[in-house]
């Protein structure tokens, strides 16, 4: 996992897609995030990343550059839970897109 600081760019990507969670960004059921990243997955992309910002949040820059702006919810999550609850949702977006019956919708 990369960590940037707070005054260094983020580096190029290409191949993938951004994701970039924030507070402000739109809040979406499992479905509708496997539904995405399915879309991404059969339209070539290669990988996804996902960008949680510091206790500040992301730059400008940084929200604009994104493929996605994902909030989990308005609320201020700490850096270590936010992480629990992306690689659950990850975890997710992959049974539903196997079509494994961990997710009863």
């Amino acid at each position: 996992m990369i960590e940037i600081g707070d005054t260094a760019p983020w580096p190029r990507f290409t191949g993938g897609r951004t994701v970039v969670l924030d507070e402000s960004g739109t809040d979406l059921g499992s479905a509708a995030l496997a539904e995405r990243l399915r879309g991404w997955q059969d339209g070539g992309a290669r990988e996804v990343r996902f960008l949680i910002g510091a206790a500040d949040g992301h730059d400008a820059a940084t929200r604009a550059g994104a493929d996605l702006l994902l909030g989990f919810g308005r609320a201020t999550w700490p850096h270590m839970l936010v992480r629990a609850m992306l690689a659950e949702q990850l975890y997710r977006a992959t049974t539903i897109m196997a079509g494994h019956p961990y997710h009863r919708g």
